[in-house]
């Protein structure tokens, strides 16, 4: 079910456009992954799609409404990239503040309890770790019960275990009220598990589909064969099975193998030319 549309949205700003004419897609229900290299148009579409930035042309749609209805903006949540909570406040303070914007905001106690905030509920949020600040930043844009997030590099800076932690509570919350998430980020391996990507470069969406058909048309899968001499032979394979077949003929003149599929990583390299960073 279709839950936003985005209609030959374009961006100018004076002389520049930065972004021109692009389509999108969101399913109700979907881990939507967009990437981008930097310049690219990423941010200044997210901001069109969370009503910061008024789009030059085009139009966006959700369940009829535009992003500049208030009914659009109680239905979403925004993670920023830079936190906008207030350093001086306790988190209790921060997620109070904004619960009182809501007529029915969700349950705090819910919040709390999925991403571990009663140790630090009254601490001021400018004392806590980077980790701590996004478990409470991710908490508040969820307090109104959006029917869509967006996450705009919400694991910049974290290490794997915080990062691996938050994603265990968003995939929970998504199995278990049907949340939509619009994700952008660095890190290439989280959006290995999402139902729809887009790249956009330059300001237009250069490719879009989901993980393994993006991944089945721009990498290669690389077979390894390693010789007792020393020597090495990589073979380009179109799966696994494929990987499984040609170590069952050649099982007794190798040493060792490795089978490297192709990643979003290779994907993106391979469109952009470019690495994330």
């Amino acid at each position: 079910m279709k839950l936003l549309q985005a209609t030959s949205l374009t961006k100018k700003f004076k002389n520049k456009t930065a972004v021109n004419g692009i389509n999108l897609t969101i399913n109700k229900g979907d881990f939507v992954a967009f990437l981008g290299p930097n310049g690219a148009g990423k941010s200044t579409t997210i901001n069109m799609l969370t009503g910061i930035i008024q789009p030059t042309s085009g139009m966006i749609d959700f369940y009829g409404k535009s992003t500049t209805n208030r009914d659009y903006r109680n239905k979403i949540g925004v993670v920023f990239q830079s936190s906008v909570l207030d350093n001086n406040l306790s988190v209790k303070d921060n997620i109070m503040t904004r619960a009182k914007m809501y007529h029915k905001p969700t349950q705090i106690q819910l919040l709390i309890n999925k991403f571990d905030l009663e140790s630090i509920w009254k601490q001021k949020y400018g004392s806590l770790s980077g980790g701590q600040r996004r478990r409470v930043d991710i908490a508040r844009a969820l307090v109104n019960s959006p029917e869509l997030l967006f996450l705009d590099e919400p694991s910049t800076g974290l290490d794997v275990r915080t990062r691996t932690a938050i994603w265990t509570v968003l995939n929970q919350l998504r199995r278990d009220t049907g949340l939509t998430i619009v994700l952008t980020t660095h890190y290439l391996e989280e959006t290995q598990t999402a139902d729809y990507v887009y790249i956009i470069d330059q300001g237009k969406i250069i490719a879009e589909n989901t993980v393994n058909k993006l991944q089945k048309q721009y990498t290669q899968n690389i077979l390894t064969l390693y010789y007792p001499n020393g020597e090495s032979k990589k073979l380009s394979v179109n799966d696994k099975d494929h990987a499984i077949e040609i170590l069952s003929k050649n099982s007794q003149a190798i040493s060792d193998f490795e089978y490297r599929p192709g990643t979003m990583n290779d994907v993106f390299m391979n469109l952009t030319g470019k690495e994330i960073h």
